[in-house]
């Protein structure tokens, strides 16, 4: 078993050294030839060897070594070596090291004086310790303050013993003599400490004494009396409110460190708006002052902490939490934008949005690289700032419109959906949206984005002017009619054939040509043949209409798009144009640019077809500009957008619901105690501490004291680790905390005898690392043990503990083993619902290379139930509206998602369609970025599918 030692020694472990070589170098004179077999000797100490023959050894030639050195690594020998003999007795060789200890306190050096006093502190033996308290005592008055500091630890240690009291029965006494006196801050602190830990009245009485010097006190002091309010308030809730008033007065000092630990501490003491105000302040300081990202991210939790239990108080902080988002750095302008979200009002919401605004102005500025990225962000925040307060769109919607033509398609994107949502949600914005969208769609270069601002200009262009505006937008932006030439397409035909890596592109051009002779050739109206390669084709976006450039790289489906916006414009043309001459040129030049659609589609000129899903969708447009009847008319004008209109709806029903199941409701008990604040006496309370009783009074009538401990799931988690019928029994109880899992073992001995040498040894396989080594332990017949490891996990993959327990009894020789039940690390303490947008959802779903697909199998007849089975038994979120799963049609498929504590996304497609037999069929597919999460997950869904047995 490995021992404990307080200092790290550098060992080089392929040349392992010999007890006669180390014997030899430290009878010799060499100093560093000593130091170095010093440092050997304590390593195989600590890699279990024992080296009995090397005491003497040491005595007689390293003991009287005047070396700092050589005293330090004497001190840690002495540390580390055993003892006491296997019945708990001191051995008598030790008598030889009470002398050299005696002396190293009585030594004129302070620094040998210090680290004896420290060595002393890590001594048990009462027997060693006791010759020498006369010694440490005296030296609690040395002139040095690096000698009184390490006394006065000699002396705590020295009175925590079992017997301590016994040794230094005055020891409280003397320390708080000393205290009044004492200058050092690290002393005063040691000698606080002394008295916060043994005599916490006293530590009470002396805090109270120099109540108004604390804020004079050092940094060190400071947190150990934050420490001792901790304390005393947890077991004394009735006295607090005399403490907080101190904790306030340290939110002033100069130290960070004690400033953070202040606003924790008042947190969790007191739900008094003054000091939760006191609180949030100090974390806005330090999130502005603090330079170090880690510690903004910390800062940014605690403020996320406190706007879950007190939000109304954060609401006033909001613009103060958003000059974080001065950090370069993402995760802190995420979690700060995350945070503002939740804390907007009515009376803040211009504040905020003003502030948004300046934010994206300033990304246009490329000094950044990922300023794509965070423009994307604060598109999606203002979005969701319009939504909840519509008022605020008309002063950002013109701004953001500007970013149509970001080069950052995710960015482009997230602008033209909030702009579809805004131009339904507010129809007072809708003629300027239009006016806009129309001036600024030449500048669009991604094809979702047109495939969007295409849709927003069929729906939403009502008037005359709009839509002749609308259609001659289109006309420019495909630019001249046909696409291509039948040369060009010879000319294609010809390059395809000769596998050359070139494309044509055609350009509107009024240019001289160069014949393929050499020869020039002048056209009035010409169309040229660019020759470049496919992957330029998206590069010439600018020389041409972008709606073309978008064709010519063969992207049907925006050409679909195109159809059917056209198709309702000239359908809402003939409704609103009187002149029937006018509509029909309108109609045959739709159609043209259909027809030359499908023509481009068909030929060779472009290296891949049309798409049969877009040639059925433009060829429906044509037929129906040729012959349209009322109920078409009717679909097409209106039923688009009532569409639209329920999806808004349905989703601001699912955010309400949302919200609703948040606010979780805190019942009291019915006998619960209730104090009431009008009668309570106010004689000597300060405004604070009456601030303080009322709070906790409320929070006693609402029930937010009482703790919902469920003994049930508890039980859930013990885990019986051997039989009833072995001689020991043994059983765990598993937690999990987020990075690391608690087994507390309880271990029963079921046998007559006394179990000597008891050890519980453990094994784990995959990402879970045993923190400590096991100890020994004796039994006592039919006594038991708790016994507690610590283990920790660095990834979400299913782990697995498995382990014996090996113990000797008195009259075997052989030791015996129990084998344990091995126990299996459950993904579900690891991963929690979680939300993200659909299109981020799909973007995941393309990148993430690791895929389990894992095949229906259930007793489940049902889709929707054996849906929520999947959903209960994995810990994940449907991100699927309830309103696509209503109904039944014999098949589903849905998205579910998840996040891990590490980070990780889980990301989880169901897909099930019933049989004729009424049996279910289908996969589940599972994606994640690492292999871990994915294939526990499949193995859960695996284990957890079948339902219903």
């Amino acid at each position: 078993m490995e021992k404990t030692c307080t200092l790290v020694v550098y060992f080089d472990k392929g040349t392992p050294a010999l007890a006669n070589e180390i014997k030899e170098a430290l009878e010799g004179n060499d100093v560093q030839a000593k130091v170095d077999a010093m440092k050997k000797a304590v390593m195989l100490l600590l890699n279990g060897e024992t080296i009995p023959q090397l005491f003497i050894t040491i005595v007689r030639y390293v003991l009287p070594s005047e070396d700092h050195t050589i005293q330090k690594l004497l001190l840690l020998y002495l540390e580390i070596i055993e003892k006491t003999d296997a019945r708990g007795k001191v051995l008598p060789e030790m008598i030889l090291i009470c002398q050299n200890l005696r002396n190293n306190l009585q030594h004129p050096n302070e620094y040998i004086r210090g680290v004896t006093l420290r060595f002393l502190c890590r001594l048990n033996e009462t027997e060693i310790i006791e010759p020498l308290i006369p010694s440490v005592l005296s030296n609690l008055e040395h002139r040095h303050p690096f000698v009184r500091r390490n006394a006065i630890l000699a002396v705590m240690s020295i009175y925590k013993l079992p017997h301590g009291e016994q040794l230094l029965g005055d020891a409280p006494e003397t320390i708080e003599k000393l205290l009044s006196t004492e200058q050092d801050p690290s002393a005063k602190r040691n000698a606080f400490l002394m008295l916060f830990t043994c005599a916490q009245d006293k530590a009470i009485n002396y805090l109270f004494t120099h109540i108004n010097r604390i804020s004079d006190w050092g940094e060190q002091l400071q947190m150990v009396v934050l420490e001792l309010i901790r304390k005393v308030c947890r077991t004394n809730r009735g006295e607090k409110g005399k403490y907080i008033k101190i904790i306030i007065s340290l939110l002033q000092a100069p130290s960070t460190a004690v400033i953070y630990e202040c606003a924790g501490t008042l947190v969790s003491l007191s739900s008094a708006p003054t000091a939760i105000r006191a609180a949030a302040n100090t974390y806005c300081q330090l999130l502005l002052s603090q330079s170090d990202n880690n510690v903004k991210l910390i800062v940014l939790d605690r403020l996320n902490e406190l706007k879950s239990s007190h939000r109304e108080i954060m609401v006033e902080m909001i613009m103060d939490v958003l000059r974080a988002l001065s950090s370069p750095n993402l995760d802190i302008r995420r979690k700060t934008i995350d945070i503002a979200l939740e804390l907007i009002t009515p009376r803040n919401i211009g504040e905020v949005v003003l502030l948004l605004k300046k934010e994206v102005v300033k990304t246009q500025s490329g000094e950044l690289e990922k300023n794509g990225e965070y423009r994307q962000m604060l598109v999606q925040a203002i979005h969701t700032c319009a939504i909840k307060f519509p008022e605020v769109a008309s002063t950002v919607v013109h701004v953001l419109m500007d970013f149509l033509g970001d080069t950052n398609v995710a960015s482009a994107m997230d602008v033209v959906v909030f702009v579809r949502e805004i131009i339904e949600t507010n129809s007072k914005l809708r003629v300027s949206i239009i006016t806009r969208l129309l001036d600024t769609f030449y500048q669009i270069r991604a094809a979702r984005v047109c495939s969007c601002a295409l849709w927003i200009i069929g729906e939403y262009c009502l008037s005359l002017s709009e839509v002749e505006t609308a259609i001659a937008t289109i006309k420019q932006c495909l630019g001249d009619l046909p696409f291509y030439t039948a040369a060009e397409e010879g000319e294609a035909q010809d390059t395809s054939k000769s596998n050359q890596p070139v494309s044509s592109v055609t350009v509107s051009s009024r240019r001289p040509v160069i014949l393929a002779d050499g020869t020039y050739a002048t056209q009035s109206a010409a169309l040229e043949t660019a020759m470049s390669p496919p992957s330029l084709v998206q590069g010439s976006l600018a020389s041409q209409g972008n709606l073309r450039s978008l064709l010519l790289s063969g992207d049907f489906f925006l050409g679909a798009v195109v159809a059917c916006t056209l198709t309702k414009l000239v359908l809402r043309l003939e409704e609103v144009q009187p002149s029937k001459i006018d509509v029909n040129k309108a109609t045959t030049q739709a159609l043209l640019i259909m027809v030359s659609m499908l023509q481009l589609g068909q030929s060779s000129f472009l290296p891949h077809l049309i798409d049969n899903d877009s040639y059925d969708r433009i060829t429906l447009c044509i037929r129906l500009l040729c012959n349209t009847g009322d109920e078409i008319r009717k679909i097409w004008l209106q039923s688009c957008r009532q569409s639209f209109v329920k999806m808004l709806a349905d989703k601001q029903f699912r955010e309400t619901e949302e919200r609703k199941a948040k606010a979780q409701i805190s019942h009291a008990q019915p006998d619960d105690l209730i104090d009431f604040y009008h009668l309570k006496s106010r004689k000597g309370m300060s405004q604070l501490e009456l601030e303080d009783e009322v709070q906790d009074d409320l929070k006693r009538a609402t029930g937010e004291f009482t703790k919902d401990n469920d003994d049930a799931n508890k039980l859930n988690r013990i885990l019986q680790l051997t039989g009833f019928s072995d001689p020991v029994y043994a059983e765990a109880y598993v937690t999990v905390h987020h990075y690391d899992i608690v087994l507390d073992v309880t271990v029963i001995n079921r046998t007559k005898e006394t179990l000597q040498n008891l050890c519980l040894e453990l094994a784990t396989m995959g990402d879970l690392k045993l923190v400590e080594r096991p100890q020994n332990y004796t039994l006592a017949p039919e006594s038991s043990k708790q016994i507690r490891a610590n283990i920790k996990v660095s990834s979400t993959e299913t782990g697995v503990i498995f382990g014996n327990i090996v113990y000797e009894t008195s009259n075997v020789l052989e030791r015996n083993v129990v084998v344990l039940n091995d126990i299996h690390i459950d993904i579900m303490d690891y991963i929690s619902p979680a939300t993200c947008a659909d299109v981020a959802f799909r973007t995941m779903w393309a990148e993430f290379e690791w895929e389990n697909k894992v095949a229906v199998n259930t007793v489940i007849q049902y889709e929707k139930e054996f849906l929520d089975h999947i959903i209960k038994s994995t810990n994940m979120k449907c991100l699927t509206p309830l309103s696509a799963l209503e109904g039944e049609c014999g098949f589903l498929a849905a998205n579910l998602y998840a996040k891990s504590v590490f980070g990780e996304d889980a990301l989880v497609n169901v897909s099930v369609e019933k049989q004729a037999d009424g049996k279910l069929s289908g996969y589940i597919r599972i994606r994640s970025k690492t292999q871990g999460i994915a294939l526990s997950l499949g193995d859960k869904i695996t284990l957890k599918q079948k339902g219903g047995t």
